[in-house]
């Protein structure tokens, strides 16, 4: 990993805590902590539980009876963990982890998915195809799981086709693909939500029964391509 950007670590419990380096939307900022992620993956500290990743932060769970038998009785629990991650900061290491994985979305927008689609292009002053195009144009880098088990926040789409969010969340169709400011996403299931609507995918974002229950992970690239209502009636993973 190449040399760390600036950071604050602050702690949310005893015995978790978040290296933070900054409230930005960056790719390169996300790049590094999804990098510390995957690192933590394949060595993790002492008395770890897990490490999750977030746009530009990693917050880090450690179990509190672990650290008490492997530190001095008098060190604090926060103590061990402020001087563990400290340590971790002035190391240099090389994500050696797989090459990023690039997933291809089929996206349905017809208006009967694509429920706010013609009043996004509206409020744009373009096509609602234009729309189309635009979103199906553009790599996406998944910069974050969050909300919902699976839900990828990606980004940015094209600045023609951002747009704020809903005033009032309404019931989301699982499966559908929205935009809000400059992210675009799809709910995993069906739920209460205030992205705007522009189609549908007949993929399964999060499968509680596979291995891996989220299709998509923090870093990796997405690309989005249009299909017919037929197309997403009869379509089979795997068949495109």
């Amino acid at each position: 990993m190449p040399t760390s950007p600036s950071y604050k670590i602050f702690f949310i419990s005893e015995s978790a805590a978040t290296i933070d380096f900054g409230n930005v939307i960056d790719k390169g900022i996300n790049n590094k902590t999804v990098s510390l992620f995957n690192h933590l993956c394949r060595q993790p500290l002492q008395g770890m539980i897990e490490s999750i990743p977030a746009y530009s932060s990693l917050t880090i769970y450690f179990d509190p009876f672990i650290l008490k038998k492997i530190n001095p009785p008098q060190k604090k629990i926060h103590e061990c963990i402020g001087d563990a991650l400290k340590k971790l900061m002035k190391e240099e290491f090389v994500d050696n982890s797989p090459e990023k994985n690039l997933v291809r979305i089929p996206v349905c927008y017809e208006e009967a998915f694509g429920i706010d689609l013609s009043w996004l292009a509206d409020q744009k002053g373009i096509s609602s195809q234009e729309v189309i195009r635009l979103h199906t144009s553009k790599e996406y880098h998944v910069y974050m799981l969050g909300f919902l088990p699976g839900f990828a926040y990606m980004g940015e789409v094209a600045g023609q086709i951002a747009v704020p969010r809903k005033l009032q969340p309404q019931q989301i169709v699982v499966g559908s693909v929205g935009i809000a400011g400059k992210q675009t996403g799809i709910y995993p299931l069906n739920s209460p939500g205030g992205w705007q609507i522009i189609g549908r995918t007949p993929l399964k974002m999060f499968d509680i029964n596979k291995k891996d229950p989220c299709l998509l992970n923090s870093g990796d690239q997405v690309v989005f391509y249009s299909i017919s209502k037929y197309e997403f009636e009869n379509y089979q993973s795997g068949s495109t």
